[in-house]
């Protein structure tokens, strides 16, 4: 699997140390970041040459030029660099998904460190599977009326999300809330270990392709403020704010 291989390229430099330059938005890449991209382009490029690749760390091109695409690869080589610069949580992932028509078919989360893998295909389930173990499935669960586990991230939270923690509160919802970087926030969604993962700070398509696949395989959804599924190859490739349930009958829009 290209993801896997992918993960243990970037092994090959964590733990060393790296230099680390920064992007026009003052996000951190590093030669492991790099080295992930290409290989996924070089190996994706060849398995369909057809299929165009989008990643994080190519020229997404204009918008006149994609709009075209049927189908291509939506690609983030190293998802949680400042994950992986921090050499402390291992909460970092390569994520690639297949979009058709503006909708996530395909989806791979791998944790390298965990040596761990999401995956889905549209239709035929979720799945977790550990190095060298058969794939489990996997399924997202109801959520309790009175207690919920809320995933928020490390580094990107926002005040938005703080006061819609309050509001559910103020209700009398016990909430759990968890901390964790990179797609595995959504990946605790789409196993059952959480219920609700707001996201209201930005975030590109290759940051949710993958996750949103599993996700919606295992039973959730992953949708915008408006309640709309989000959608791929947009005019603008950053997302607007997104929020994933594991059980779509939940109200989570009262609390914004």
């Amino acid at each position: 699997m290209y993801a896997e291989e992918a993960g243990r390229i970037i092994l090959d430099y964590y733990g060393r140390p790296l230099p680390v330059d920064y992007k026009a938005d003052n996000s951190p890449l590093t030669q492991a970041d790099q080295a992930s991209h290409r290989f996924l382009v070089e190996k994706l490029e060849a398995l369909t040459p057809d299929i165009p690749v989008l990643s994080e760390e190519s020229d997404p091109g204009s918008y006149a030029s994609r709009r075209s695409w049927k189908r291509f690869w939506c690609v983030d080589p190293l998802d949680g660099t400042k994950e992986f610069v921090k050499k402390t949580t291992g909460e970092f992932t390569v994520n690639v998904a297949l979009i058709e028509d503006g909708e996530a078919v395909l989806g791979v989360v791998h944790v390298p460190v965990q040596g761990l893998t999401y995956f889905a295909s549209g239709g035929e389930g979720a799945y977790m599977q550990r190095s060298g173990e058969e794939p489990e499935p996997i399924s997202t669960r109801p959520s309790l009326p009175d207690r919920l586990t809320v995933v928020a991230s490390r580094d990107h939270a926002g005040p938005e999300v703080a006061a819609m923690l309050e509001n559910m509160a103020s209700e009398g919802i016990e909430v759990e809330s968890a901390s964790m970087g990179s797609s595995l926030k959504f990946c605790l969604v789409a196993s059952g270990a959480a219920d609700f993962y707001p996201r209201t700070v930005p975030t590109f398509e290759w940051d949710t392709a993958a996750a949103q696949c599993v996700v919606e395989a295992a039973g959730g959804r992953l949708m915008t403020r408006d309640g709309k599924r989000l959608a791929y190859n947009k005019e603008d490739i950053r997302n607007p704010s997104v929020f994933t349930i594991g059980d779509p009958d939940l109200d989570w829009q009262r609390w914004l």
